[in-house]
């Protein structure tokens, strides 16, 4: 006999289609977008509902970072183990921003989307960017490397950059490692207030389909379809170049690492809408965290990679950087030696990771790249000002898909990929039973469960 209890579980598969989130965000996307394009008044006027789920998300970034990264350090117990974590990040890191780059600058000399525009350059509005070049000359490698320095420890939090939120997280969790013992009923605070803002993030994210509502409508009605019509070349080279990186370069990563990429693609489906959707992939920072971690990926692994890759692994922006630089000395008849596609290849790689954390800054490292090179006027980002929002939406899901593998690939590295989970939460199996903590385990050392 099956117990009562057990009986009034619904059976798994049985949820309407109806309510996932995924089904409810790509139906606020096409009905914004609707919206946006036949009342774009209206839909400009939506603009507040996708800025206030922003604002939401954001509310609970700084400290579900601080919580999971420091409960994950101090859970390793090995200041070793979060050095060589970060140092294969790092290096994971480097090389494909630097492949992305480069990835970019050839097939926009392949392809040439810019060419035959024959663009005057001196039809062009120099006031139209120059808050954005502004920004990139105030962005220096000493200037970054400082402002990673907060003024307060509590300022981490206030100013919400990620980088300061990184640094003080880690210093507590190196912390509480050295602290020993005495630091355990500390470990175990957090993690339960872990728990409670996790149980947060979820409430957050039920108001996801009103955020993507409220900002495709706000794109659509303000830039039009018409925006992407008119740089067509540059806007479908752009997607298909990042499709290629996604599916060819990091889906081989993917293979190598015995998973696949779209399998990943279709876990998070979820999260990869919503970023569409707001233009944003800060928007599904908290859930990309939980779900790593429910890919079997360790929670010090998790809290390192994810947070700093959002900062130094940028895929989709360092595409979109060399690719948007060249196009825009195609379009004006400014041809580019080998030697100046090097150097601004170099200067990329740099200002790709000085404006991490900054507003906009897909654009304003496109700024401060240009501004290596004299013979292309910054003012020429004018012409892709119109459509860098639709722009945006790419970067920011080929960010995202980047950041997943890199969690992924590095915890296997450092052998800390449960295959088991990895393999259950790939193949959409509903996912494990939150296990109790053994009351004889220290902090962080809980026991594995099996699904349900």
């Amino acid at each position: 006999m099956v117990p009562s209890s057990a009986a009034e579980i619904p059976a798994p598969g049985r949820t309407p289609i109806w309510a996932h989130l995924y089904v409810q965000v790509l139906a606020a996307i096409l009905i914004g977008g609707v919206i946006g394009h036949v009342w774009p008044t209206f839909g400009e006027s939506l603009k507040p509902l996708g800025d206030a789920f922003i604002k939401l998300v954001k509310m609970v970034i700084a400290p579900v970072i601080f919580l999971t990264i420091v409960t994950g350090i101090a859970g390793m117990r090995d200041l070793g183990g979060v050095g060589r974590v970060a140092g294969k990040a790092f290096a994971y890191f480097l090389v494909f921003s630097t492949l992305a780059l480069i990835v970019g600058l050839v097939v926009a000399n392949l392809v040439q989307p810019g060419r035959g525009l024959n663009i005057d350059p001196a039809s062009l509005d120099p006031g139209a960017v120059a808050q954005y070049a502004g920004k990139a000359h105030e962005t220096t490698v000493v200037g970054f490397l400082t402002g990673i320095i907060p003024d307060t420890f509590v300022g981490a939090f206030a100013g919400g950059n990620i980088l300061q939120v990184l640094f003080v997280s880690i210093l507590f969790g190196v912390t509480l490692v050295l602290t020993g013992d005495a630091g355990r009923p500390v470990t175990s605070f957090l993690e339960a207030v872990s728990a409670a803002f996790f149980r947060l993030v979820a409430l957050v994210m039920k108001a996801a389909p009103i955020g993507a509502f409220g900002a495709f409508a706000f794109t659509i009605g303000k830039y039009g379809i018409g925006a992407i019509a008119n740089l067509a070349a540059l806007v479908a080279t752009f997607y298909l170049t990042a499709a290629v990186f996604v599916i060819g370069i990091l889906g081989i990563v993917a293979w190598v690492n015995g998973f696949s990429i779209f399998r990943l693609i279709r876990y998070l489906k979820e999260e990869l809408l919503l970023v569409l959707g707001t233009s944003s992939s800060e928007a599904a920072l908290p859930s990309l965290l939980e779900k790593m971690e429910r890919a079997g990926a360790s929670k010090a692994v998790v809290g390192l990679v994810v947070p700093t890759g959002y900062s130094f692994n940028l895929d989709g922006t360092n595409i979109y950087m060399t690719m948007a630089a060249l196009f825009i000395a195609q379009a004006l008849n400014i041809p580019l030696t080998l030697q100046e596609q090097v150097v601004l290849l170099l200067v990329a790689m740099l200002s790709s990771k000085g404006a991490a954390g900054i507003t906009g800054a897909g654009f304003i490292t496109l700024a401060a790249t240009l501004s290596v090179v004299p013979s292309v006027p910054i003012a020429g980002m004018a012409l892709i000002l119109g459509i860098d929002r639709f722009m945006s939406e790419c970067r920011a899901v080929t960010n995202f898909i980047g950041n997943a593998v890199a969690t992924l690939v590095v915890a296997r590295w450092e052998g800390a990929l449960d295959r088991d989970a990895l393999r259950t939460a790939l193949s959409g199996a509903p996912a494990p039973v939150a296990a109790q903590p053994d009351p004889a385990a220290g902090p962080g050392e809980k026991e594995l469960v099996a699904t349900d």
